[in-house]
């Protein structure tokens, strides 16, 4: 694994691989209702870097909040002004006829990482098996572009038979495909996370997990290590440690959690796994996957 060298000490770097950025407008971030007010502010990199320096993080990935080329645009934009975002996932109409030539737009944005689709809002629920959207997914290959994959724990039967249409394909999945942690329900995401483990050309992202509690009855429960240790557990067994990635999803992690506490409890968690296997999900897995 390739990995980056800080100030010389050999130390790989520590990659917070999935959080957000917006200037809040009500219009723009609907989902964002009543019971998360909290979020109902704009969220900058002033306010990025404030949050990852307790933390220890050295760089993260940018990942797209809304489905525009205006907000991708942002993004980027904000990236390259911005030593610490060291990568952007975007959005861009992958179903769209006119895929490839809209791309073409970002010829030499060299912080664009990778593209992803709402796939958990499509009131399709086999969006993600829509020819005209594989197509798109086709035009990817050799572009160097990961495809994240956004579904809750009742689309991964699906994803998987959406993956083997694309061997070629580099592919993330996003907050460990949303599990039922507030039900405290197990099956069958379990099965279906250690099914598509089984595909070589996809990671998978430790984050959102959190929010996937039961935030808002108990918000301190969801920061108990107990309540996300089954599913930490699949994950683990599911991809391994070399294909696992720590994701803060800050800021909607603030609903429930801190960005330093959420990595505090994930650093508990593997305290006891080897050196390598931790500076691969702490950083090293995201490097190589988004070729930082």
């Amino acid at each position: 694994m390739e990995s980056v060298i800080v100030n010389g000490t050999g130390r790989v770097e520590r990659i917070d691989a999935h959080h957000h950025l917006w200037r809040y407008s009500a219009e723009e971030y609907g989902w964002i209702d009543e019971e998360m007010a909290a979020l109902r502010r704009d969220f900058l990199p002033s306010d990025l870097k404030a949050a990852m320096a307790p933390a220890g993080i050295d760089g993260t990935i940018a990942v797209q909040a809304r489905q525009s080329l205006d907000e991708t645009r942002w993004l980027l934009d904000l990236a390259d002004a911005t030593d610490a975002i060291r990568g952007v996932v975007g959005w861009a109409p992958i179903a769209g006829e006119d895929f490839p030539g809209v791309m073409e737009e970002f010829d030499g944005r060299a912080k664009l990482k990778g593209l992803r689709h709402v796939i958990q809002d499509e009131r399709d629920p086999h969006y993600i098996l829509r020819e005209d959207f594989n197509s798109g997914i086709r035009a990817m290959v050799d572009s160097g572009l990961v495809y994240e994959i956004l579904i809750f724990e009742r689309h991964l039967e699906d994803a998987i038979h959406f993956v083997d249409e694309h061997p070629r394909q580099p592919f993330v999945l996003d907050h460990i495909a949303k599990p039922l942690i507030a039900a405290g329900q197990l099956e069958p995401w379990a099965t279906r996370m250690r099914e598509l483990g089984r595909r070589e050309n996809v990671c998978c992202k430790l984050s959102g997990m959190v929010t996937e509690a039961d935030w808002r009855a108990d918000p301190a429960g969801t920061r108990s290590l107990a309540t996300l240790k089954p599913y930490l557990d699949v994950a683990v067994e599911a991809f391994g440690a070399t294909r696992l990635m720590a994701g803060s999803d800050w800021p909607v992690c603030l609903l429930a959690t801190t960005y330093a506490q959420w990595f505090e409890l994930l650093r508990i968690y593997f305290a006891d796994f080897s050196e390598p296997e931790r500076a691969a999900i702490f950083g090293g897995t995201a490097i190589e996957v988004y070729q930082l």
